[in-house]
């Protein structure tokens, strides 16, 4: 998403262009082909040509997701480059260059909105609608309706998924066998069945909504659908969810990073399940507090998580950790509200210790596909080796 904005961003800047180049360094490039960034761009160029460059092994300090595009005269002179970083959930950022939406929420950590919320006596979500107006209903709304077309038709499809390793679709299988069992059974394989609908649909190419991630588009899906399945909540009260799980995943963007290249899984999947718990106890009648205790415990529980896609692709592990992500975010929720949200580790700590371990990450196991499972399953005589993808 973030290479194909800034591709959108640089063509219409340059309209007398002839012909484009895009160099893409550090994991844009190791893991490029599998996350289709190369179709991206060139779909945004459409007819008009563009060269893609690829340096997997050339890094910049302010994120690994960096690129360059260059337009070009008749004469193929170049212009002046344009660098620009993807930081994720298709966020783009220039170095030394606030983000535009940086003052959106005046408070920008979860003790200070609980402060508010006990000093107004509001929940969370009130706060969401006071920073971004009422017009965030009828947004969230959409992603609501994005979601909910994602997981239908992820649960009738049955296509091997594209790319080297021939993934099987799975979700319409657990579907079918959820309905058929009673019990706890039934409650995992619904959860489940919804995540994998999602990211599943992700893998294909279609239509998702970021939450935070594409990589962890399902988790949260699958947490709403379930929860509007079981619990006497209606779709005002699902939007409500979206609001508060929003501002739990933008806390984390603010303060760390949502990014895999960044930081690993534990900034996609583990933000998602924080946001996933986050709304689910909101939606069971948590109290804010209760809230954030399920948020955190959703997040700490994801520390040192890795990104290390086999042949880049956002399929193994990624799929099946949406689903798991999803049952453990319902779990802490239900933990949650055993309490009266008092514990020992706020979630504002627990994303700075994600933010830190992220750093202290080698990069091969931060969304390159060099380490891992990527690398054990390439060691293994197997055929989708990241080598495959870093240079096409």
């Amino acid at each position: 998403m973030g290479p194909r904005r800034a591709a959108e961003i640089f063509r219409d800047q340059n309209p007398g262009a002839s012909s484009f180049r895009c160099t893409l360094y550090g994991s844009l490039a190791a893991t490029g082909k599998g996350h289709l960034t190369d179709v991206a761009i060139t779909g945004a160029f459409a007819s008009r040509a563009v060269e893609i460059i690829w340096k997997p092994r050339d890094h910049f300090p302010f994120h690994p997701n960096a690129m360059d595009f260059v337009a070009l005269d008749a004469k193929g002179t170049p212009g002046a480059p344009w660098r620009v970083y993807s930081v994720g959930g298709g966020a783009l950022r220039e170095e030394g260059i606030p983000p535009a939406d940086a003052n959106v929420y005046d408070l920008s950590t979860m003790a200070d909105i609980l402060k508010w919320c006990d000093t107004h006596n509001a929940p969370i979500w009130k706060y969401v609608e006071l920073r971004e107006g009422p017009g965030i209903w009828d947004f969230l709304r959409g992603i609501w309706a994005t979601m909910q077309a994602a997981i239908e038709r992820g649960l009738k499809a049955t296509e091997i998924l594209p790319g080297s390793l021939k993934l099987r679709r799975k979700s319409k299988s657990h579907y079918e066998q959820a309905v058929a069992r009673p019990g706890p059974l039934r409650q995992t394989g619904l959860i489940t069945a919804y995540a994998l609908a999602v990211s599943e649909e992700n893998a294909a190419g279609g239509v998702v909504a970021t939450a935070p991630t594409c990589g962890a588009c399902g988790l949260m899906p699958a947490v709403l659908r379930y929860a509007k399945e079981t619990l006497p909540c209606g779709d005002e009260d699902i939007i409500h969810a979206l609001a508060t799980a929003g501002l739990v995943g933008n806390l984390v963007k603010t303060n760390a990073s949502i990014s895999g290249a960044a930081v690993g899984c534990q900034g996609e999947v583990g933000t998602a399940c924080a946001m996933g718990a986050g709304a689910a106890a909101q939606l069971m009648g948590g109290t804010p507090q209760q809230i954030e205790y399920a948020a955190e415990m959703g997040f700490e529980h994801h520390l040192g998580l890795t990104c290390d896609p086999i042949g880049g692709l956002v399929q193994i592990p990624c799929i099946e950790r949406n689903a798991v992500g999803a049952t453990r975010a319902l779990t802490c929720a239900d933990y949650a509200l055993l309490s009266d949200g008092r514990h020992e580790v706020p979630f504002d700590v627990v994303v700075k210790a994600m933010k830190r371990t992220g750093e202290d990450l080698l990069s091969h196991y931060r969304e390159t596909s060099m380490g891992g499972l990527a690398a054990m399953h390439h060691s293994a005589g197997n055929t989708a080796s990241p080598e495959s993808n870093h240079c096409g």
